[in-house]
């Protein structure tokens, strides 16, 4: 008799050992939380104004200039070559279609552009360097029109989230919430109050951690990504602690209450 209530309590200490292990604080999977808002309240947050894309040293710049007599604006834009379809920024074969060619900003932060010769786009947002072009041309064209992409904005997600990998985007406007998203948003051990984004700026490497649970990180100037910023997803303690066991330990707990339990049926 003895024996059986020892192996009771011993199968009552996995249960209860299973079930701390399943539980995770609300707070700690829920994003934008804040207590002080209920379902009557509501709070209104700036979004960063720093959301900005400038132009940095190795982007691929797609510039199309076009104007009322689009002969006149020929000479502007460089020529079509190759073919395939540009689909999600990849070149996919077997179908017929130009692809637009980039200009590559070189380490002195210059584009060689046609008629115009070397232009110092360094810095520059998309729309300053589309005005500048339009102000140049302008003296050749009447009304041009110039329409600037970077073709390569990326950005990569890595750390505990269900897709990592570099992701490219077509309209250089992605919140960190969205780059989630795109890498199938966390797991359920990702670390939300630490957030890592890094980001060259110049020479270096700028770290910044940001809170997902906070409703306020929309004031961040982090986040808005930029290209080539990577995010990283930390995992929390328990996963970390893991890492450090067996893998399979967690089914072998499983066996382990399955066998306590067929020796308490046998035992009776």
């Amino acid at each position: 008799m003895e024996f059986i209530v020892n192996m009771k309590n011993l199968f009552v200490i996995l249960l209860v050992l299973l079930s701390c292990i399943s539980c995770v604080s609300r707070k700690e999977i829920v994003y934008f939380i804040d207590d002080e808002v209920t379902t009557k309240e509501f709070k209104e947050f700036n979004l960063s104004s720093q959301n900005n894309v400038t132009i940095k040293t190795n982007d691929q710049l797609a510039i199309t200039v076009t104007a009322l007599e689009q002969e006149a604006a020929i000479p502007f834009n460089l020529p079509m070559v190759g073919t395939g379809t540009i689909l999600d920024n990849e070149l996919t074969p077997n179908r017929t279609q130009p692809q637009i060619q980039t200009y590559l900003v070189s380490n002195d932060g210059e584009i060689d552009f046609p008629v115009l010769g070397e232009i110092n786009v360094l810095g520059l947002t998309r729309n300053e360097l589309a005005a500048l072009l339009k102000e140049k041309i302008a003296l050749y064209i009447k009304n041009p029109m110039v329409i600037v992409r970077i073709s390569n904005f990326r950005i990569t997600v890595l750390g505990e989230v269900a897709r990592p990998g570099t992701f490219s985007v077509s309209d250089e406007y992605i919140s960190l919430p969205k780059a989630l998203g795109l890498a199938g948003d966390l797991t359920i051990y990702g670390k939300r109050k630490n957030i890592k984004v890094l980001r060259e700026e110049g020479e270096k490497m700028i770290q910044m951690s940001l809170d997902l649970t906070d409703p306020g990180i929309v004031e961040s100037p982090y986040y808005y990504l930029r290209q080539n910023d990577i995010v990283y997803v930390e995992p929390n303690k328990p996963q970390r602690q893991a890492a450090n066991y067996n893998r399979n330990a967690s089914v072998y707990i499983s066996v382990a209450s399955v066998l306590v339990s067929l020796i308490v049926l046998i035992a009776r």
